[in-house]
C-alpha cells in the first residue's frame, strides 16, 4: 500500500532538491543495475526512472552524455537500445563501492599516502589527477602535495595508472610521529577537508531522511515502488555527501561526528527498503535475455550485510 506521506515526500524531494539526470542515472546503475549484471534494456529503464522526474529526451540525452564519457556502452538489438556499463565505468564503481557500502576503518596507526605533482605536469593530466585524488578523499596539505591518512595503495596505483600519472609523479608513505590527536594535527585536518562544511552537509541529510525512516518503520506494509524511489533518493542524497568526505579515522574526526549518525540512518533506511526495491526493480527492467538476473553475492554484503531471499526474487 502507498504511503500518503512517502508520497509527499517524494514529490517535495524532487521539487525542492536539484537532480542531474546523469548523476541520477549513475546513482541507480550503481545501486540497482551493476549487482544484477550491469545491463538494461533502455525502454524498460525509462519507464523506471519516470517517477524520478525523468522523461524519455532526458534519459536518451544522459544515456549519450554517458556514452561520451566512457560510464556506458551501448548495443543495438533489432529495435532495441540496450546499456552496459564499461570497464571503465565498472572500475569507477569499485573505487566507490567501498567508501558507500563499508563503514570507514575504525583504527589508524598514523600512516599517510602522500602524492607529489611536480610543476611539470600540467593541462588536463594535473587536472584528471587532482580530481580523481579529491574524489577518494586526498586533501592538500600544500601546493603541488596531497595526503591520505589510508593505506589502500592498490587503489593510489590504480587512480596513477588511469590518468597517465603512474611516471609523473611521486608517490610516498609518511609515518605520524607524536600523539595521533594533537591539536596541531587536528588544526591541519580541518583546515584541509573542510570538516565543519561536511558535518553539515551531513546534518542536512539526516535531518530529510529521518521522517522516512519513522515513517516506513511504522509502516505495516510497503509498497514496492515508493521503495525504489526512496532507496535511490537516499543513495543517491548519501553518496552526494560522500563526494566531499575524505572518510578520515576516527582519531582526526570530532567527537559525535555526524557522518557516523548519517551512516547508520542510511543503512537502516536501506536494510527496509531493499527487498521490495529489488522486487520491483526485477518487476520492471529487462535485458536481451528477459527479466534481469538475481543480484550477485557481492550485493548482500552492503552496509554489514543484508539477508538474501531464499530463492531468488522474481515479478
Amino acid at each position: 500500500m502507498k504511503s500518503r506521506f512517502v508520497s509527499q515526500w517524494i514529490r517535495d524531494f524532487l521539487d525542492q532538491h536539484a537532480t542531474r539526470a546523469n548523476s541520477l542515472i549513475i546513482t541507480i546503475y550503481g545501486d540497482f543495475i551493476a549487482a544484477h549484471g550491469g545491463t538494461v534494456w533502455l525502454g524498460s529503464f525509462i519507464r523506471l526512472v519516470k517517477p524520478l522526474g525523468l522523461n524519455e529526451r532526458m534519459v536518451r540525452t544522459s544515456v549519450y552524455r554517458l556514452s561520451q564519457e566512457k560510464w556506458l556502452v551501448s548495443e543495438q538489438l533489432g529495435r532495441k537500445s540496450y546499456y552496459s556499463l564499461t570497464t571503465s565505468g565498472r572500475r569507477r564503481f569499485e573505487h566507490a563501492y567501498r567508501r558507500i557500502y563499508f563503514a570507514p576503518q575504525d583504527t589508524w596507526s598514523g600512516e599517510w599516502q602522500l602524492v607529489m605533482i611536480p610543476p611539470s605536469l600540467v593541462g588536463a593530466h594535473r587536472d584528471a589527477l587532482r580530481k580523481e585524488l579529491a574524489w577518494t578523499g586526498y586533501g592538500a596539505l600544500a601546493s603541488g602535495i596531497l595526503a591520505h591518512p589510508s593505506g589502500d595503495t592498490d587503489a593510489l596505483l590504480d587512480i596513477l595508472q588511469e590518468t597517465g600519472a603512474h611516471d609523473k609523479v611521486v608517490a610516498m608513505k609518511a609515518v605520524n610521529i607524536g600523539a595521533l590527536t594533537s591539536k596541531p594535527l587536528q588544526e591541519l585536518v580541518h583546515e584541509c577537508w573542510n570538516l565543519d562544511t561536511l558535518a553539515a552537509k551531513y546534518l542536512d541529510f539526516i535531518e530529510l531522511f529521518r521522517p522516512v525512516l519513522r515513517t516506513l518503520r511504522a509502516a505495516g506494509d510497503l509498497d514496492p515502488e515508493q521503495c525504489f524511489l526512496v532507496q535511490t533518493l537516499l543513495m543517491h542524497g548519501f553518496r552526494r555527501v560522500l563526494l566531499h568526505d575524505p572518510q578520515l579515522p576516527s582519531q582526526l574526526l570530532p567527537a559525535n561526528w555526524s557522518g557516523g549518525v548519517a551512516r547508520q540512518l542510511c543503512r537502516d533506511l536501506y536494510r527496509i527498503t531493499y527487498p521490495l526495491a529489488q522486487q520491483h526493480l526485477l518487476s520492471v527492467c529487462e535485458t536481451a535475455n528477459g527479466p534481469l538476473p538475481p543480484a550477485a553475492a557481492y550485493f548482500y554484503e552492503r552496509f554489514g550485510g543484508l539477508d538474501a531471499p531464499a530463492t531468488p526474487a522474481r515479478p
